[in-house]
């Protein structure tokens, strides 16, 4: 130690009272008797620990050798947490060790607490929470009850035809159930999964690959494995174990050798060449179609626009012709009405003349029409005559005037 701040340290703390060597021989017991019990119960010591208990020896002895009343108390303290210290070193290097001296333990959620008195399981069951048991005679595990994974690795198989190929990974989602916890753990331990899992994934992995193909299994039913196999370990966990209850298995592709995979992979490159030339052709074809429904809807169109156009027309001359027919009745109605008109004009001309033409008045007209003649006539009997002839036909039309209205 620094000379000067051990002075300085004396000059401003009163120096610690003395002891006898004695004094300090209790707790070297006690550390020692301590050190002892734990050692005992540890199932065995960790390099930490190996390494704690020569310090202790060394710094044991510094404390019995010293002669300095500081150094000795610095000593014992570091002597007394190196104590406590022993514990967080000792007691963690053994899980089963740390269960067994625990007294106060927390069961998580989603999980329960199942117990083990003196080897044998019990029926207690506890929820999730903080819970007490007896140390070194009780044994605590907890146990998943909620939905959980387990992922099976590495299964080999041999197909049919006597092709070796492996499944990577399998992964099965299951849970157990909580009311079939002390049944379940008691016919098959805590590790129950590695027997109605694990185990019972590679025997049907193996029972299927065993009656297929490599075709099949690869390629042609590779999408029906995943619910063979959840149906084939749910019957057997419903058989023998029925708190187990399997939701869902997921399959990987299988890995095959090499040359076989380059073969389907060949296989797969023709197969899509083959489905893009049958998807080209399709596509074509619905062009064509396509092109087909454009020209008939467009021929459609046409023939629709045609056919109202015509309609139109008919419509029009319908309609000219019905105006013409009526323009015709019109004018046929006009002229007959006209041609009654001068029917009945002459008609009612003609019994007026009858009514009028008298012989006294067509004789009269003669006379009228011969004094104003302003030609003369000079003869014996010319003029005579034609006055006589006259009144002969006055006479005439006079006799037959009469005969008409007797008649």
């Amino acid at each position: 130690m620094d000379p000067h701040r051990q002075q300085r340290t004396t000059a401003t703390a009163p120096p610690p009272p003395p002891a006898q060597n004695g004094d300090y021989f209790p707790i070297l017991i006690m550390s020692f008797v301590f050190m002892l019990i734990a050692s005992t119960v540890s199932s065995f010591f960790s390099p930490h620990t190996v390494i704690w208990l020569f310090n202790w020896r060394i710094l044991a002895s510094k404390i019995v050798e010293t002669s300095n009343e500081c150094a000795k108390t610095t000593l014992a303290l570091k002597l007394t947490r190196w104590d406590d210290e022993i514990f967080q070193v000792m007691l963690p290097s053994s899980s089963s060790t740390k269960n067994a001296l625990s007294i106060l333990h927390q069961v998580p959620e989603g999980h329960v607490g199942v117990y083990w008195t003196g080897g044998a399981l019990s029926k207690r069951i506890t929820e999730p929470g903080f819970h007490l048991k007896l140390p070194l005679i009780t044994h605590y595990e907890p146990v998943l009850v909620t939905l959980q994974t387990d992922l099976v690795r590495d299964i080999p198989c041999g197909t049919k035809g006597g092709v070796m190929i492996n499944f990577e990974k399998i992964e099965v989602v299951n849970r157990l159930r909580k009311d079939y916890v002390y049944e379940t753990l008691l016919n098959y331990g805590v590790h129950y999964d590695n027997t109605w899992i694990y185990d019972k994934i590679h025997h049907e992995i193996n029972q299927f690959c065993s009656s297929h193909t490599l075709q099949q299994v690869y390629i042609d039913v590779f999408d029906q494995i995943d619910e063979k196999m959840k149906d084939a370990l749910q019957g057997d966990c419903t058989r023998y174990a029925p708190g187990i209850e399997i939701l869902s298995v997921r399959v990987t592709k299988p890995t095959i050798p090499e040359s076989i995979r380059r073969n389907y992979e060949q296989m797969e490159e023709e197969r899509t060449k083959v489905l893009i030339s049958i998807e080209r052709q399709k596509v074509a074809e619905k062009e064509a179609e396509t092109q087909k429904k454009m020209a008939v809807s467009e021929a459609e169109k046409a023939a629709t626009v045609s056919k109202i156009m015509m309609e139109q027309k008919l419509m029009e001359k319908e309609s000219s012709r019905k105006q013409q027919e009526i323009e015709n009745q019109m004018y046929i109605a006009r002229e007959k009405n006209l041609a009654d008109s001068d029917f009945y004009r002459a008609m009612k001309e003609a019994e007026a003349n009858k009514l009028k033409l008298t012989p006294e008045f067509l004789e009269l007209k003669f006379i009228e029409a011969i004094a104003d003649n302003t030609k003369m006539f000079f003869g014996d009997k010319q003029v005579p005559n034609m006055v006589l002839d006259q009144r002969l036909l006055g006479n005439f039309l006079q006799n037959m005037s009469t005969t008409q209205v007797h008649g």
